[in-house]
């Protein structure tokens, strides 16, 4: 599109691509790919209520409430594509959509949500304008809405030596780490380079990543963060898996 990615942080920048785009967008991976760990680390039978952060016009959440899911509440900063979203999805109670940002969520009372997902979000947000400044705020958001012992699921491309001392210092986590080969498709043409719902191990650093993937593995990292609120500041670094 020959736009900066700094401008990924920003909401006209938003506008202008959900006002030319026709059709849905996933960004790195669709419902059906993950659906085996939303599914694991979110039981349907407990009725989650879930906030998908920066939908955008993906149609994840969709296949969430297809799947069984009751409660998703969806937020972005384009008000373009909320509008959209609305009335794409007027005949679906189980799919709200709000226009706000990750980074203010103040409209939600601590504690609103058993799960939030965030696919690209972030990402979006290190690629912007005061990224250091950002990126903890919206984490910060994040950790705040969630229950104890609710789980924020980042999916991203970012590898544990960028990410881990980002998700550590910003918050209260007990993180576990999988991964799923970005080329997956739904019918397994190929030997996965690790089994989706089987947790990576992972040491203070990550650099025990590699020794199970291999140098630069060609995967969509996924951080499954548990918000822990007994676990003191000099704990929190201390409670990997």
């Amino acid at each position: 599109m020959g736009t900066s990615t700094q401008a990924y942080g920003e909401p006209w920048y938003w506008d202008k691509r959900y006002s030319s785009e026709s059709g849905p967008f996933d960004w790195y991976q669709k419902y059906p790919s993950l659906a085996p760990l939303i599914n694991l680390y979110i039981p349907r039978h407990v009725h989650p209520r879930i906030l998908v952060v920066g939908c955008g016009n993906s149609a994840f959440s969709e296949g969430m409430v297809s799947d069984g899911y009751e409660d998703v509440v969806n937020i972005d900063i384009s008000s373009v594509v909320i509008e959209a979203m609305k009335k794409k999805y007027s005949n679906r109670p189980q799919l709200k959509y709000i226009g706000m940002d990750a980074q203010d969520m103040s409209e939600f009372q601590s504690g609103s949500f058993n799960a939030v997902i965030d696919k690209g979000t972030l990402d979006s947000i290190l690629c912007g304008n005061d990224s250091r400044k950002n990126a903890p705020k919206m984490l910060n958001e994040v950790w705040r809405v969630l229950k104890d012992n609710g789980v924020y699921i980042l999916v991203t491309y970012g590898a544990p030596l960028y990410r881990l001392q980002l998700l550590r210092e910003s918050c209260s986590w007990r993180i576990k780490l999988h991964v799923i080969d970005k080329l997956f498709s739904d019918e397994g043409s190929r030997h996965p380079v690790q089994e989706l719902t089987n947790p990576v191990p992972i040491d203070d650093n990550g650099s025990s990543v590699e020794a199970v993937l291999g140098k630069n593995p060609d995967v969509h990292y996924i951080y499954v963060c548990t918000k822990d609120e007994s676990l003191k500041p000099e704990q929190k670094h201390e409670e990997l898996v």
